[in-house]
């Protein structure tokens, strides 16, 4: 991997952290998320005007991208509610790689080096540390269901989108269709069922939305883009150091505390990403 796909890959996962931190501290899963949808689908409208049409042969891609996000929408507002944040984000996080590695042996013909294995296995062992908190019960096996579900579902659209971004052509274009059209059904679906509070929500918190939808769009259009530049496991697992910018921003402006396990985290995490490099 390039010093220059690296760093994009790691912006990436600072922006992922930004719109992410927004929607935990904004006290409505559902709702914060559907702002962000929205708020990219807007955000991606105009680029359709400058942006060539992708390709026939990415139209399957995008269709099966658009269905497994909503699946992954569904699952972590659903985890969300049955489980507590500590447990069921480092679960999707930290498995999601792993799982994309894989799979892509399989279903892409990349077979990362043993060096890349190390870094990967590194990463994902650093975010469990950094997000895992002891819990004072049982987790709900609710919550580690949709947890472990929607690592699947992770994994599942990063291969889609990472196949798709090659197939079409123009990474830039892929993405750009891909947020629009993931925003209508799930739109669609929030004006059936939640109309009087979706709207409300989105009058209240306009701004949110757009910046929110903004870095989520910028985010993931990075990661597509560095996903036809190098292999898709090992983007996907760079991008997840954006569970160590989490953390780096709690430490920094809510003052959370960096314990020893959490500092176990932060160097796993960095030893990771300079195996990756390495690879």
């Amino acid at each position: 991997m390039s010093l220059a796909v690296s760093i994009a890959v790691l912006l990436a996962a600072l922006l992922h952290a930004s719109w992410n931190a927004m929607i935990k501290g904004g006290g409505d899963v559902l709702h914060d998320t559907a702002g962000i949808v929205v708020g990219a689908m807007l955000i991606g409208l105009p680029f359709l005007f400058v942006l060539p049409v992708p390709p026939p042969a990415a139209w399957p891609f995008i269709a099966a991208s658009v269905a497994a996000h909503l699946a992954y929408y569904w699952l972590m507002v659903s985890a969300y509610r049955a489980g507590d944040l500590s447990l069921v984000y480092p679960l999707m996080r930290g498995v999601a790689p792993l799982i994309t590695a894989l799979a892509g042996v399989f279903l892409l013909g990349e077979l990362p080096p043993p060096v890349a294995w190390l870094g990967m296995l590194l990463v994902s062992g650093g975010v469990f540390l950094l997000g895992y908190r002891a819990l004072g019960h049982a987790p709900s096996r609710a919550a580690v269901v949709f947890a472990l579900a929607n690592a699947v579902v992770i994994a599942l659209y990063t291969l889609i989108d990472g196949r798709g971004a090659r197939v079409s052509g123009n990474a830039w274009s892929y993405i750009v269709w891909l947020f629009v059209l993931d925003g209508i059904p799930f739109s669609l679906w929030m004006l059936a069922t939640h109309r009087a509070s979706f709207l409300g929500h989105l009058r209240r918190r306009s701004r949110r939305a757009l910046v929110g939808g903004g870095l989520s769009a910028a985010a993931y259009a990075i990661s597509v883009w560095a996903m036809t530049k190098a292999p898709v496991a090992l983007v996907a697992s760079l991008r997840e150091t954006s569970v160590l910018f989490a953390t780096l921003i709690g430490a920094r402006l809510l003052r959370e505390r960096l314990t020893a396990r959490r500092w176990s985290g932060v160097v796993a995490v960095v030893l990771g990403v300079l195996a990756l490099k390495a690879a």
